[in-house]
């Protein structure tokens, strides 16, 4: 067996693959590009991977543009957009949030965005979707000053919300009916009503609400993310059946990481300019023994793999936004009764939320379902959350399978896959996760190959 300090060095350096895209498996690498787990994948479905790296301008358009037919239709004349995500979706400018402001507004029926932003973000901004817009040069920003343009001055310090406001007036929105993606604060609607005569109201149902319905690009863009996702894991477990006790958790991650990002980024059309490689997150992670028994433990995972524990690989993956979570929960023998039965209550929790997520009823029916079926089997001592949120560009949106969350779930709603369970005092846990897709007719769709079966889960070393 090579030792760890071998197989560290080796890891980078071991991936031959061909593009996801044309469904190959990884070969040439041996059991350490994941050949041997990947023969228990599960059979394909018709939902073909996206072979775009990113979601067109031209769709982003269309989401604005029904956005704005809503808005119309509704009587407003524009909306404030001031969420990140709400911003990314409707206009396709990737962009990094801190606490400068980035705002957009949408006139209603039609028309093209108008920008509201920071000096660090020009470049971004104006070579992306750009007619209109307005700068300031940084947060806290000083009236007048702008060191890029050779004015250096201490001026009074700028209201940035009402400087968005009084850019609107500028355009002819005083006493328009207007919108914004959040419900405004009093202070912050005082404002409004000073600068432009009317409240404004509150939208955030409705770009939420469009969110969380994917469309059929996303979802291929989703099925690409998770068929590399696949292959990480398949990585991950050979990694562990071929070294087990000479690795730690924080290897078979890390190397789990490297291997994908690899994978990933060979297929990535990129050129280091703005607007391509974007939304692209890449995490595998690893926990053993002690640390799955928490839900979100709060301990650095570094910890060696050994026999008669559980061993738990999970992560996530997007591709532009589009991915998920994709956890699976495992046991290396020798495996007590008490692991086998959390374990097989847990997964079958998973096929009963597959089967019972469909269209027409509540996400608290199938919260009810799942939880009656565990409490049935004796293990409700070991329940500690809801079964699963809904999955979404920011990671968990609504709607919850939740047993307080009355939302009708609707086609293109997509879900993660967590009834999980959980037992401190033998120092296990039991929890998967994968992307379950509402149908518009039957089950709901796994966006996974992976397999919940023993083979997959229960590991020999």
């Amino acid at each position: 067996m090579v030792s760890r300090r071998e197989f560290l060095a080796a890891t980078g350096a071991a991936v031959t693959v061909s593009t996801v895209s044309s469904a190959a498996i990884p070969l040439g690498a041996g059991a350490a590009a994941g050949e041997k787990s990947a023969r228990l994948f599960l059979p394909n479905d018709d939902l073909r991977p996206a072979t775009f790296d990113r979601l067109p301008l031209e769709w982003h358009k269309q989401r604005a543009k029904k956005l704005q037919d809503k808005l119309a239709e509704d009587g407003y004349d524009g909306i404030l957009l001031t969420d990140r995500w709400n911003i990314v979706y409707f206009t396709g400018l990737w962009h990094t949030t801190t606490e400068r402001l980035v705002n957009v507004f949408l006139p209603g029926k039609s028309g093209e965005p108008l920008w509201f932003n920071a000096a660090l973000d020009r470049d971004l901004v104006k070579t992306w979707w750009y007619s209109d817009g307005e700068m300031y040069f940084d947060w806290p920003h000083a009236e007048g000053a702008f060191p890029n343009e050779g004015k250096v001055q201490m001026g009074p310090q700028v209201d940035l919300f009402e400087w968005v406001l009084k850019g609107l007036k500028k355009r002819g929105y005083r006493d328009k009916k207007l919108v914004a993606d959040t419900e405004l604060r009093p202070s912050s609607q005082r404002k409004v009503v000073s600068v432009l005569g009317r409240e404004m109201g509150a939208a955030d149902e409705l770009c939420m609400k469009m969110r969380i319905l994917k469309t059929p690009e996303e979802l291929a863009l989703t099925r690409r993310a998770y068929d590399y996702f696949n292959l990480m894991h398949a990585y991950a477990r050979d990694l562990l059946l071929q070294h087990g006790t000479d690795l730690t958790d924080y290897d078979i991650g890390s190397a789990a990481t490297k291997y994908g990002t690899d994978l990933v980024m060979a297929d990535i059309k990129r050129d280091g300019a703005p607007h391509t490689a974007v939304g692209i997150e890449i995490g595998v992670d690893c926990r053993v023994g002690k640390s799955t028994a928490y839900p979100h433990p709060n301990q650095f995972l570094h910890n060696k793999i050994t026999r008669g524990q559980a061993i738990q690989i999970e992560g996530g993956v997007n591709i532009a936004g589009c991915g998920g979570e994709l956890y699976r929960a495992m046991f290396i023998h020798p495996i007590t009764d008490q692991m086998k039965k959390l374990w097989a209550v847990s997964r079958d929790s998973c096929l009963i939320q597959k089967e019972e997520s469909v269209a027409g009823v509540t996400g608290s029916t199938v919260a009810y379902k799942i939880f009656k079926h565990q409490v049935k089997e004796g293990v409700a001592p070991y329940i500690y959350h809801r079964p699963a949120h809904g999955q979404g560009w920011e990671g968990h949106q609504p709607p919850y399978l939740s047993l307080g969350d009355y939302s009708m779930l609707e086609p293109g709603m997509s879900f993660s896959v967590e009834p999980g369970l959980y037992d401190p005092e033998h120092a296990f846990g039991v929890n998967f996760s994968d992307a379950f897709v509402v149908e518009s007719q039957g089950p709901s769709r796994q966006m996974s190959r992976l397999p919940w079966s023993e083979e997959w889960c229960f590991v020999k070393l």
